[in-house]
Parts: structure tokens; C-alpha cells; sequence
């Protein structure tokens, strides 16, 4: 190579090299520029620049959060329901009305709201209280004990509706956001943690398990029931339940264990009780005792898990497929009866007008009956 062309390269050279050294002042001016004029101008946060140990101070007075987004978008559709329940006759006499509360969320432009069923069951008047603090009267439209969704419905304005997002895709560790009104008296409050696991199963003492439940560690207090859980699009995916803070099996307490319905349950029983008026569940027509290994044991039962069928109603679906006092169920279609299937779960996969075929033990012989399921509102 000859020296004009060597001394032409290393002049290139010099220029690119100049050039970026240039790009790199320049732009390390207009970081701290930018810098220089948020640390000024407003209140910062600080952060470690991990790869040169220096603190960046960073404007957070104009931060727009995902999490504020969304809150913003849900926060005016969410309502705090205030009910009154009728007083009790005591050993000392009567007591007085007493006042109840929860939350709930717009569903629809034309008033209806949703809610947990136990926000409002036992009251005889219930009225709401809008974000801006606006005190509305409502009527329960109908409810559904087994799902513990309510639906409501008011005639004053309303100001937001929620949108439902699919709570079928909820993955655990996925931001979540709670709004509610804890205690009745802390109007609209924002809790956020993220989705603990789904699909949990919690046992009601009422010879059925609330199934499909979402665990969240979000802070959710009494009062926040039947307020919405809320993911980072601003997307309803679930109806604040409950809170465990332990087991009858200790003394240990537990802290951020909340449960939410799945806002795809919600919206299927709500979507009914807006056309029927109530929800339609499965119907055999019959009373009894459920059956676990300690109750086999204690009254000498030849089955582990079932119902021990005490009554069968009259002109019933039971009545009219032979069922008698005394059988054992021990299962529904083909799936047994056991610690994770209970009878009310197993029967409630079906749908009224359903034939299906009922095991049943009778005098300790195993047996068959075909029954077609009848209609119930509760």
C-alpha cells in the first residue's frame, strides 16, 4: 500500500473516531441536560446505575404507571354498597337495624352492578356510594349463594363501566390491582400484589367448596368484597371474596392470602340472573348429611365419601328416579365423591334438563338410578 493510501485510511480513521467522540459528548450533554433539569424542577427518586455506581436522580412527578393507568380507568365504576340488616330478638330483647357494607363495580350503562352475594344476603334496603361520594339507592336483582355473586341495580347515573377482561389467562406472578372500600369508611382503596396461584378450592363448611378461586397476596380487608381485581390493562379479572388469616388446625396466622372469583364466573351468573332474574341450578329434591372418613367411622358407614341421603322430597326428580332415605350417593355421572369433588361441586357441572346416572350404595349393595335434573333458583 503506498503512503498517500496509508495516510488517506488513518485520516478516515481519525474523523469516525472524532465523530463518535462528538455523538458521545453530545449526548452525554443532553442526558444531563434532561437530568439537571428534572432534579430541578420537581421531587425525584433515586437509582443505581449498577454498571458505574453512580445515583441517577430520575423526575417522578410526571410518571404516568401502568398501575395508575389502570386505576384510573376502573377507579370511577367502582361503588361501596352500604346495607341494612333487621335486628335480631335476643335473650335481652330486640337489637337494632344494623349497617353492613362491601364494594362492587358497574357492569353496564343501564345501572347494574356487581357484587359478592354475602355483601347483601339478610338485607331489607341497600344503597351505594359513587367515587365522587354520591349516595344512590339500588335493588338486589338477583343472587347466587353457591358462586357468591349478586348483581344489583341502581337508577341514578353511573358514572363508569368496568370492562371485563378473560380470567382464563391469568398466569401467577401477573400484576394485579385491588380497589375496594375496607371497613366501609376507606372509600376506594388501592392495594396492588400479584396473582399467588390460580384455580384454588376453598372448603365452605356447607357441604360444598367454592372452586377456581384466585389467590392474590394485594392487600384485601373486610369491606373490599365484591370490589374488583384488576390486571394492568385496567381489565376486570376477578371479584374480591375473601381473606384466610389461618386454619383451625393452629394457632399460626397468615398474612396475603385473598381470593377473588374469576370475573368469567361472575359474568356467566350475572349474565343469567339479568335474563332469569336468578341463577338455575341443578335440582334432585333431596335432604342429607354429607359423609367423610370420621362420620364413616363414627356411624359404621360402608362409604368413605358421599351424602347419606335423610329426605326425599315429594313430586321430585329424586322421587321419581327411586331414590330413597337411607341410600348413599356416592357418585354423580362418572365422577366419585371425594375430599376434592364434593356432591354440590360434582352436581353443578350439570345443567337442569341433564340425564345422567347416580351410584348409590342401598343396604350395602352397590346400585344404579338414571335421573333427569330439575330446575332450582337457590
Amino acid at each position: 500500500m503506498s503512503i498517500k493510501k496509508v495516510l488517506y485510511v488513518f485520516a478516515v480513521l481519525i474523523l469516525v473516531g472524532a465523530s463518535a467522540l462528538t455523538g458521545a459528548i453530545a449526548g452525554g450533554a443532553v442526558v444531563y441536560q434532561v437530568l439537571n433539569r428534572s432534579v430541578n424542577s420537581a421531587p425525584g427518586v433515586t437509582v443505581n446505575a449498577s454498571a458505574t455506581g453512580q445515583n441517577v436522580y430520575v423526575n417522578s412527578t410526571d410518571i404516568q404507571t401502568t398501575i395508575t393507568d389502570a386505576v384510573q380507568k376502573v377507579g370511577p365504576a367502582v361503588v361501596t354498597i352500604v346495607g341494612t340488616v333487621s335486628g335480631q330478638m335476643t335473650f335481652f330483647g330486640p337489637t337494632g337495624d344494623q349497617t353492613v357494607s362491601g364494594s362492587g363495580f358497574f357492569i353496564s350503562n343501564n345501572g347494574y352492578i356487581i357484587t359478592n352475594n354475602h355483601v347483601v344476603e339478610g338485607t331489607k334496603e341497600v344503597s351505594i356510594i359513587l367515587s365522587d361520594g354520591t349516595s344512590e339507592s339500588a335493588a338486589i336483582v338477583g343472587t347466587d349463594p353457591y358462586s357468591d355473586i349478586a348483581v344489583l341495580k341502581t337508577d341514578g347515573k353511573v358514572p363508569a363501566v368496568a370492562t371485563l377482561g378473560n380470567s382464563d389467562l391469568l398466569q401467577p406472578g401477573e400484576t394485579v390491582i385491588a380497589i375496594g372500600s375496607p371497613l366501609g369508611d376507606f372509600k376506594n382503596t388501592v392495594t396492588v400484589g400479584v396473582v399467588s396461584a390460580t384455580g384454588r378450592s376453598i372448603d365452605t363448611g356447607q357441604g360444598y367448596q367454592v372452586e377456581g378461586l384466585i389467590q392474590t397476596d394485594a392487600a384485601i380487608n373486610q369491606g373490599n368484597s365484591g370490589g374488583p381485581l384488576v390486571n394492568l390493562a385496567g381489565e376486570v379479572i376477578g371479584i374480591n371474596n375473601m381473606i384466610i388469616r389461618g386454619t383451625s388446625m393452629g394457632s399460626a396466622v397468615a398474612e396475603g392470602l385473598g381470593f377473588a372469583i374469576p370475573v368469567n364466573t361472575g359474568q356467566a351468573v350475572a349474565t343469567q340472573i339479568l335474563a332469569k332474574g336468578y341463577f338455575a341450578r341443578p335440582f334432585i329434591g333431596i335432604s342429607y348429611q354429607a359423609i367423610s372418613p370420621d362420620i364413616a367411622m363414627a356411624y359404621r358407614l360402608p362409604a368413605q365419601w358421599g351424602v347419606y341421603v335423610t329426605k326425599v322430597s315429594d313430586n321430585s326428580p329424586a322421587s321419581a328416579a327411586g331414590l330413597q332415605v337411607g341410600d348413599i350417593i356416592t357418585s354423580i355421572g362418572n365422577v366419585q365423591i371425594d375430599e376434592t369433588h364434593g356432591y354440590l361441586n360434582v352436581l353443578y357441572t350439570y345443567s337442569p334438563g341433564d340425564t345422567l346416572t347416580l351410584g348409590i350404595l342401598r343396604d350395602g349393595k352397590e346400585t344404579s338410578l338414571e335421573i333427569t335434573l330439575g330446575e332450582s333458583s337457590h
